[in-house]
């Protein structure tokens, strides 16, 4: 076997809904920036699934093709040394004029695919449709794309419309050119269960495998499933597919953490939303990570099963994981693992696939809405240019075999860890044959990631952050690492040996800075600054955070990281004083500014003065003429640790998208929780006689990127957990971290 290849693609499907076509190329930007490929083509790719599609070049008449586009890209991606993998349908239903289930969509198809070989006859890997089976249980079996249809015969017609079209398709393609190879994709898991709804697993395993051997020419009298089909009436299509076949000349295995299925009888024990059923039974299907022990067999199980069924070669065509950064770089990393595994035993797997580069857009409700929910890939395009992330830094070292792994990402991923389980876990049958279970090497002691503030609400938050997702990490407190002394920073920066550094503690008492201001300077600058050499004479990365009090108020806008420190107190003359040295020294520093901290899993912020005052039906007075961006602490401390592995440095602002008043807050909060807003009453700040001077508008805002959820999508989140917490009477237990399933529902991060 040659060498294990990494191949790489933007997700770029073309789905429709309605009326209404979704471009996901033309979302993530990628439509006109076409210097993404040079991005691309440095993290070490050898091929590039790159998307030549019907609807794109196509859209209104057969007849009428544009090919601007993919002639100004095509040529340059073979000219940067990857070789393209043209994708002609990805999930989609073909353009206006046409349908799955359309008679005409195979051969209207094949005449497309003849026009994009004969343009571009040195192409020689060719998915013309990419998942058939799963674009038909989506389109035509599920309702939720077009032609949204709810029907099993129309699910198979559409299945074998697109089977006829691959067909077709690339025996256009090789008149052209003859060396051309199928590379079919398709989602591969497996479906396990409960004896009870053991007869749906075996079908659901079955039908999976459905897109190949039709290809294959397997689905004849005999095979598992021709019964099914002949009695529906698809007999005679099977035997001409059978006669005719086209076998891929590399099985494409997609597989995400979703994949593996469990099908489980007891619904009763499973949220409404995960309920289904058959015409035999109701039942639950969930995520068999999140439920089935052991665990389910994973990309490296389904990679095992699709080389036993037919011995061709393999590769891994997609595989994205949303998560946070360090989960992301493991599930990259894992299928990397697993290919090399595999080929050690003889399993021909060619290439992994760095699939979504560019990130995913609204994949999280199988692009049934269209909300602008954003999952990261190898490069963030929340900011122009894309933002390079840790995922891109793993890929080039797979891709070139050089450097070393992100310390933060080693160890197992969450599918890997006790946190993995949703629900009450379930013993699964092992009636069928097993994929091999896999054998991985433990990783050595990952270098921790130091965190000074073991007391305040920011530097504890880190920390739960940390043991949630798997970060080995050192938390410290004034007598371990005091910041007022040189050598003692220096010892412990040299026996602990941390990979880089946060630092979350300082002077949090704004107005009481305003007659200590020495000590606020101390230890919110000089101490900081200190710890800022130290790394930086280490080459270590360092987080700090400053304020929004840095800023004056005097703009009609919100602020950005460009705009110019001008802070009213004490306080904020100590944060800018520590952001602007800091950032002098160079190095690796990264501070981030953020402002009106809220969690609820401190007791003493804002938010939790409001809910106390509130419901012991007390009027609660506050600030109606200065505006904020108050922020989630549990958003806050997953964005700084994604940015932090990224290598991310210079200034940040960090704050949920949102800019209210201190009282419009304290009503946005009491609303969500149920109490009564009018008990909310709204003061001029002058009136508090507060020592240190507000900003009567310090909003913040970004020109790095927007990584942070909206305010009210964080509310909401916040108003859940108090919620749930106070009903079951655990309201201590949040402070304590006792709950860890409530702090896990606390991040907008997917795991």
């Amino acid at each position: 076997m040659r060498d294990l290849e990494l191949w790489g693609g933007h997700e770029c499907t073309v789905n429709r809904t309605g009326g209404t076509f979704h471009d996901q190329t033309v979302r993530s930007g990628h439509h006109d920036r076409p210097e993404d490929l040079e991005r691309f083509a440095a993290l070490g790719l050898k091929a590039l699934r790159y998307p030549v599609l019907w609807e794109r070049v196509a859209p209104n008449r057969p007849d009428r093709l544009d090919w601007t586009w993919t002639d100004a890209r095509l040529p340059r991606i073979r000219e940067l040394g990857m070789r393209p993998i043209a994708g002609l349908v990805h999930h989609g239903s073909g353009p206006k004029y046409t349908s799955l289930v359309d008679q005409n969509f195979a051969p209207l198809f094949a005449g497309y695919a003849r026009a994009a070989a004969e343009r571009y006859p040195w192409i020689e890997d060719w998915t013309p449709v990419n998942e058939p089976l799963t674009t038909a249980r989506f389109s035509a079996l599920y309702g939720h794309w077009y032609p949204h249809l709810t029907d099993e015969h129309m699910f198979w017609a559409a299945l074998l419309n697109q089977i006829d079209a691959t067909r077709l398709a690339m025996a256009e393609i090789r008149q052209v050119n003859p060396a051309a190879r199928l590379i079919q994709t398709e989602d591969l898991g497996r479906t396990y269960s409960t004896r009870a709804v053991g007869h749906q697993a075996d079908f659901d395993n079955a039908r999976r495998w459905m897109t190949w051997d039709l290809l294959c020419g397997e689905v004849t009298p005999g095979h598992i499933l021709w019964d099914r089909l002949d009695g529906m009436g698809f007999g005679d299509r099977l035997k001409a597919i059978a006669d005719n076949p086209c076998p891929p000349d590399v099985i494409g295995v997609n597989h995400y953490l979703t994949s593996d299925r469990f099908l489980d009888h007891r619904v009763d024990d499973y949220p409404p939303e995960r309920r289904g059923g058959n015409q035999f039974m109701a039942f639950a299907d969930v995520e068999a990570v999140r439920v089935a022990l052991p665990g389910p067999g994973g990309l490296e199980g389904a990679l095992d099963e699709a080389w036993a069924r037919y011995r061709r070669p393999l590769a891994v065509t997609e595989s994205h994981n949303g998560c946070t950064r360090e989960e992301q770089v493991r599930w990259v990393r894992e299928a990397w693992e697993s290919a090399l595994r595999l080929r050690a035993r003889g399993v021909q797997v060619d290439a992994v696939t760095a699939w979504a580069l560019l990130g995913t857009f609204d994949w999280n409700s199988l692009l049934t809405r269209h909300v602008g929910h954003y999952e990261v890939g190898a490069f963030d395009v929340r900011v122009d240019p894309p933002r390079p992330t840790a995922i891109a830094a793993e890929l080039g070292r797979l891709g070139t075999g050089a450097g070393e792994a992100h310390p933060a990402t080693q160890g197992p991923g969450w599918w890997r860890r006790d946190i993995r389980m949703e629900f009450r876990p379930v013993f699964r049958t092992m009636d069928s044959p097993e994929p091999r279970p896999s054998v991985r090497t433990p990783a050595a002691p990952a270098r921790p990631l130091l965190i000074a503030g073991a007391t305040g609400t920011l530097g504890k938050a880190l920390a739960r952050a940390c043991e949630w997702r798997g970060i080995d990490y050192l938390l410290t407190g004034r007598a371990q690492l005091p910041l007022d002394d040189d050598d003692a920073i220096a010892r412990v920066l040299d026996q602990c040996h941390p990979w880089g550094v946060i630092n979350a503690a300082g002077w949090v008492r704004v107005d009481d800075a305003e007659a200590e201001a020495s000590a606020c300077m101390a230890a919110n600058a000089e101490g900081a600054i200190r710890l800022a050499r130290a790394c930086r004479d280490r080459g270590l990365p360092l987080v700090g955070y400053s304020s929004d009090l840095v800023f004056d108020g005097r703009i009609d806008r919100a602020y950005v990281e460009s705009d110019p420190p001008c802070p009213l107190n004490v306080y904020g003359a100590s944060k800018a004083r520590a952001e602007a040295e800091i950032l002098e020294l160079g190095g690796r520093a990264l501070m981030i500014r953020t402002a009106a901290f809220f969690s609820p899993f401190d007791a003493y912020n804002f938010a939790a003065h409001v809910l106390r005052t509130l419901r012991a039906e007390q009027e609660l007075h506050a600030a109606e003429n200065l505006v904020v961006s108050p922020t989630y602490v549990p958003d806050l401390v997953d964005a700084t640790l994604d940015l932090m592995i990224d290598g991310e440095t210079g200034i940040r602002h960090l704050a949920n998208r949102g800019a209210v008043s201190w009282a419009e807050f304290a009503r946005q909060v009491a609303g969500a929780v149920g109490l009564d807003p009018s008990r909310v009453k709204g003061r001029p700040a002058a009136s508090f006689a507060w020592p240190a001077e507000r900003p009567a508008f310090a909003a913040l805002a970004t020109e790095r990127g927007e990584v942070m959820p909206t305010l009210e999508n964080a509310i909401a989140r916040y108003a859940s957990i108090v919620t749930e917490a106070e009903f079951a009477g655990e309201a201590e237990a949040l402070a304590d971290g006792s709950r860890p399933d409530l702090f896990a529902r606390s991040s907008a991060g997917v795991s």
